[in-house]
């Protein structure tokens, strides 16, 4: 399994005990607790997951509010409306399932306002100002003591201090000050980063020092002549790279004290930052030291330069997913091979055999944890609990989706479904299914768009054949994809209004999924590419080559294009070894 902590009922009731005497003590309504770590990262194990000492909910994305009385609240997008409800205790708490046309975080801030909470207590490091913000609109916000609370709440520790290492020019591209300047133009300006994943691309240094990451743990202020990315003491490196100072951190105290230094040399005229990427401590910090005046928000941070891929970073995106694509397809053939002759294997046998797999190809960790859902776990969007009592039968239909880094220490990511067994034919609704999500697949995957075209046009394309047929998917249908393996800078969704731009990476992933029944999730990774012919237009250039399932496609719904572009595709995976059928 992907990790050994728990939570019984009854730790979740002391917790929850716990906190609400706080926040008594505090003359406080209601605790905010976000996924959050102090670095503000997607993926948080769950040992340093407040928010799951607080709800027992294992999923990635989720809010939470405690308030003084009645059910603790935990708030969650399409991806988890399942698994929340199988994985939480009801009577403790309530599954807010909120649709896919509004953000978790939205839907917290309206029930705020309709129970006339008037005061809220924080995290502050686990806090971002962006959130802040909008909480502030509501009720007073109260910093909470988290010493205190880590006191009553017993949080388990987690070290992982993994040496950082640097990587050579031909793994990634421009050096670190090259990089800089394509957001700094002066000496007087400098722009504080806490992104993990920008760090780590900015530096082009690489950690893994947290899972699923191949980031490392720090903070970082970039100016035109150095970036100075601070550390903790338990955290340090001999590297000696040019135009990156290591600064070494005792206390929070010494980050404001090296701004201080910093400041009192240069005399900043402009300090940028992201709202949404960074916790409220650190923002009083630049906001005692360099002043309102001086520190400007930037939404995104520097992810709009990271999100535009150079062509030496775009080359090892493209090793990286070779390996990973014979990753998932030999775990493919493991499993029909173990179920032809008639051996016995588990959904967690599955989960063990991808890890293996994408080890035999070189990856130095996984991009997630795998999502290797059989039969009617793969109605669960994020299904976390792969169970060795779930025994594999040959007419089992398996969604496994998963990922790694490797040399470059950029993610791959990808999502195939299929049949256990060669020796079995999919079922009509399975096939029906199945082939409505490859149409989305290859709708979206063969646009041709005018340069500028926003996310939400690309969205259409994977839904339309399916929305014919009554289905839909409650996630969106693409995202990002660099150091992490969610990416900002582009967004495939009906949401999203980010433009397509040439050089990002960004997945293709529809799907259906029935309760009880099942689920279909097809993912590719394509390159978003100038078009050869066609002036001033794109299109998507494919990087997983994993051939589809023969045994779940129904030719009869796919148009004769479609079946052009299904051929061109296969021919392709059979000439690299990674087809599941054999085309003449």
């Amino acid at each position: 399994m992907s990790t050994k902590i728990t939570l019984s009922s009854s730790e979740l009731t002391k917790n929850i005990a716990a906190l609400r005497k706080l926040l008594q003590q505090s003359n406080v309504q209601a605790a905010y607790i976000s996924s959050f770590d102090p670095y503000l990262n997607e993926y948080v194990p769950l040992e340093d997951c407040h928010r799951f000492y607080l709800s027992g909910f294992t999923g990635s994305v989720a809010e939470v509010l405690v308030p003084l009385n009645g059910k603790v609240r935990l708030y969650v997008d399409g991806r988890y409306h399942e698994q929340a409800d199988n994985e939480v205790d009801l009577k403790q708490i309530e599954v807010v399932k909120v649709p896919s046309n509004k953000g978790i975080a939205q839907a917290m801030f309206e029930e705020i306002a309709k129970l006339e909470i008037k005061s809220v207590g924080i995290e502050n490091a686990r806090t971002s100002l962006s959130t802040l913000k909008s909480l502030q609109k509501l009720a007073n916000i109260v910093a909470l003591d988290e010493e205190e609370i880590a006191r009553v709440i017993k949080f388990s520790e987690l070290t992982n201090n993994n040496p950082i290492e640097h990587l050579p020019r031909s793994l990634r591209g421009r050096d670190t000050l090259e990089k800089v300047t394509s957001f700094i133009k002066n000496d007087q300006e400098a722009f504080y980063i806490t992104a993990l994943d920008s760090i780590s691309w900015l530096t082009n240094c690489r950690g893994y020092q947290l899972k699923n990451q191949s980031a490392f743990k720090g903070k970082a202020l970039a100016t035109k002549e150095k970036v100075y990315v601070y550390l903790n003491e338990d955290n340090t490196t001999d590297l000696s790279i040019d135009g990156i100072e290591w600064v070494i951190m005792k206390s929070p105290e010494d980050l404001k004290g090296h701004f201080d230094q910093l400041h009192n040399r240069k005399h900043f005229k402009k300090v940028s930052f992201d709202p949404a990427g960074i916790n409220c401590q650190d923002f009083k910090s630049l906001l005692e030291v360099f002043g309102p005046e001086v520190i400007k928000e930037v939404p995104g941070g520097i992810v709009w330069q990271q999100s535009i891929k150079e062509k030496i970073e775009l080359d090892q995106f493209e090793e990286s997913f070779n390996c990973s694509n014979k990753a998932i397809v030999n775990t493919m053939k493991w499993v029909r091979s173990s179920l032809d002759t008639n051996q016995k294997i588990s959904e967690l046998d599955i989960y063990h055999q991808t890890t293996q797999e994408y080890e035999k190809q070189g990856s130095k960790e996984q991009s997630f944890n795998t999502i290797s859902g059989v039969g009617a776990n793969g109605s669960i969007i994020h299904f976390s609990k792969p169970s060795a009592e779930v025994q594999v039968k040959p007419d089992d239909i398996v969604l496994l989706d998963s990922g790694g880094y490797f040399a470059s220490g950029f993610a791959t990511d990808t999502t195939r479904t299929f049949l256990a067994s060669s020796k079995v034919e999919g079922s009509s609704k399975a096939k029906e299914i199945y082939t409505l999500v490859l149409k989305g697949v290859i709708q979206a995957e063969s646009a041709v768009f005018p340069e500028g075209t926003k996310g939400n046009v690309i969205d259409g394309f994977a839904r339309g054949a399916m929305m014919k047929k009554g289905y839909n998917f409650a996630h969106g249908t693409g995202h990002g994809v660099g150091v992490n393996v969610h990416e900002g800078g582009v967004r495939i969704s009906p949401a999203s209004d980010l433009p397509m731009k040439a050089g990002q990476v960004v997945s293709i992933e529809p799907g259906i999924y029935i309760a009880g029944f099942g689920g279909v999730r097809l993912e590719n990774i394509v390159i978003v590419e100038k078009h050869p012919e066609f002036q001033g237009y794109l299109r998507f250039r494919p990087i997983t080559y994993i051939g589809y399932d023969p045994k779940l496609i129904d030719e009869n719904l796919l148009t004769f294009e479609e079946k052009e572009y299904l051929y061109a595709y296969e021919k392709e995976c059979e000439r690299r070894g990674t087809s599941l059928r054999v085309i003449s």
